[in-house]
């Protein structure tokens, strides 16, 4: 049974080698990549070579969580990662992090990452949001989503006591889960930046600002009132 599980939600993406290239260069080999076709009809061909390699599912266009939960229902790992299928992992990503949740004792953890662009350079550091402690944490996470979903590590057995991402939520289900997952557990922060993000213009974020700003508007409504209490118990010490 592989260790980590690497889900890698696909559609229409013509940086995939370079998200499963940097996948199977890693030096920690005890995963299994599960790569989930999301309704793609481009860039299909770029997977023929991988496919011996990987674990492949086709299903029906239903956005990134649908993807995410499939490929989260087929997997066989104690640990859960993602990669979107145009950023990277660093090449001891996965290394790096599993023993920084074995000395942590963590059940999720995530890093900063780095910004490439269209060719692959480093832009600039992002998602390099430091925290002193908890309180701040959960104050941080009520202004906005400030964790890369791809740097995240956790245990597998999170999903089966909070359930999975909200398919409904076509653009903010990473920032839902984690609003979620913060009532229950800690997050531990690996200051070292393990996963390349990439920005560039046929990206989801720049093609449907308007539509995540109401989302982010709807999940910070929604959860208002569980954080502000977790914020108040922490101040109480």
């Amino acid at each position: 049974m592989p260790n980590v599980s690497i889900i890698v939600p696909f559609y229409n993406c013509p940086y995939i080698q370079q998200a499963l290239e940097s996948l199977l260069n890693q030096t920690y080999q005890d995963i299994e990549i599960i790569v989930v076709n999301d309704g793609s009809n481009q860039y299909t061909e770029l997977l023929e070579p991988y496919l011996g390699r990987i674990r492949y599912f086709e299903k029906e266009n239903g956005g990134t969580a649908s993807a995410l939960n499939l490929g989260i229902k087929q997997a066989k790992g104690n640990y859960f990662c993602w990669l979107s299928s145009d950023d990277r992992f660093v090449e001891n990503k996965i290394e790096m992090q599993l023993q920084f949740m074995n000395l942590s004792n963590a059940t999720i953890s995530y890093t900063p990452a780095e910004i490439i662009n269209h060719f692959s350079h480093t832009v600039r550091n992002y998602f390099n949001v430091t925290y002193k402690n908890r309180h701040e944490f959960l104050k941080g996470l009520m202004r906005g989503c400030t964790i890369n979903g791809c740097s995240v590590m956790m245990k597998m057995d999170v999903f089966s006591q909070i359930g999975l991402f909200d398919e409904e939520l076509m653009y903010t289900h990473d920032y839902e889960f984690w609003l979620r997952a913060v009532q229950t557990y800690d997050f531990h922060y690996l200051n070292e930046p393990l996963v390349q993000y990439r920005v560039h213009e046929r990206m989801g974020s720049k093609k449907h600002e308007k539509e995540i700003m109401a989302e982010l508007k709807f999940l910070r409504r929604k959860y208002k009132n569980n954080l502000n209490n977790m914020i108040m118990k922490e101040q109480r010490g």
